[in-house]
């Protein structure tokens, strides 16, 4: 017999109320919750993390951007997510890019137009690119940590059957119980890439190295979403690629390849801010 810890089934509805302007009720949802909290922490630790030499951004530069990342965050999230796993579905409902209530946000996709949107900002106060780049990436995992939990909540994105003695039956993953692979994307994408970038900011000499967090970031995120896909059940409607790799490890690589130039470049020579 196979044995399972049993899925928490914890609503994904903190609480509603209405309706409101007769469109039916307003819902507050633990993942959109994550949304918010990852924004405020991460704004938090940015300027904390601004504070210190060699203090690329003011205070109220990081209060300006984070309304440029959430729009970046969202509008990339949700193109990417179209884009990437559901392009023949959306172009026959055009309309339904629009449903963003209903689920479909991709990591990939936010990262892009994070980058985007931070590229412009920095651009227009006058900014180095990379510095700055550096502290987005160390206050990023905080956000992945939630939307991972937020995940995991919703009983989506969960892995591949399994026997292990922590594995569970989840809602909508049939009868079999299954790796809680959001939890693993949790603990390796949130805190343990969190811990690692904080330790290394920790040292001065690395924090005037401009673009290697961004490199660890990018190189550490790739590698461990590899790790988890090992365990991840694929996308229905897109199963395995060649090789038996996923589109999650497809996505990924460019991300190394980028962060492994990033820290080569930034340990080959201590050149100055871009």
């Amino acid at each position: 017999m196979i044995f399972a810890i049993p899925y928490p089934g914890i609503d994904p509805v903190i609480f509603q109320f209405g309706p409101v302007l007769g469109l039916g009720p307003f819902l507050v949802r633990w993942y959109a919750l994550a949304y918010v909290f990852g924004l405020l922490l991460a704004w938090w630790y940015m300027r904390r993390l601004t504070a210190h030499p060699p203090q690329p951004a003011l205070e109220h530069d990081i209060d300006d951007f984070i309304t440029w990342a959430t729009v970046g965050v969202i509008i990339g999230g949700r193109l990417g997510y179209v884009l990437f796993y559901k392009l023949g579905f959306f172009m026959a409902d055009p309309m339904a890019v629009l449903q963003v209530w209903k689920g479909g946000m991709s990591f990939h996709g936010g990262l892009l137009g994070v980058a985007l949107a931070g590229l412009i900002f920095v651009r227009r106060r006058g900014i180095p690119v990379l510095p700055f780049a550096d502290i987005v990436a160390c206050a990023s995992p905080i956000g992945l940590f939630l939307g991972r939990l937020a995940n995991f909540i919703n009983g989506e994105l969960f892995g591949r059957v399994s026997d292990a003695p922590w594995a569970m039956v989840f809602p909508t993953g049939g009868p079999f119980p299954r790796h809680p692979s959001q939890l693993y994307e949790a603990m390796l994408e949130g805190v343990a890439l969190f811990v690692l970038l904080h330790l290394l900011w920790r040292n001065e000499s690395v924090r005037r190295r401009p673009g290697l967090l961004t490199g660890v970031f990018l190189v550490g995120y790739a590698a461990f979403r590899a790790v988890v896909e090992l365990f991840r059940q694929p996308d229905v409607h897109i199963g395995f690629l060649s090789g038996g790799s996923t589109m999650g490890q497809w996505l990924s690589l460019p991300m190394a390849l980028i962060g492994l130039y990033l820290i080569f470049r930034a340990l080959g020579k201590n050149r100055e801010a871009l």
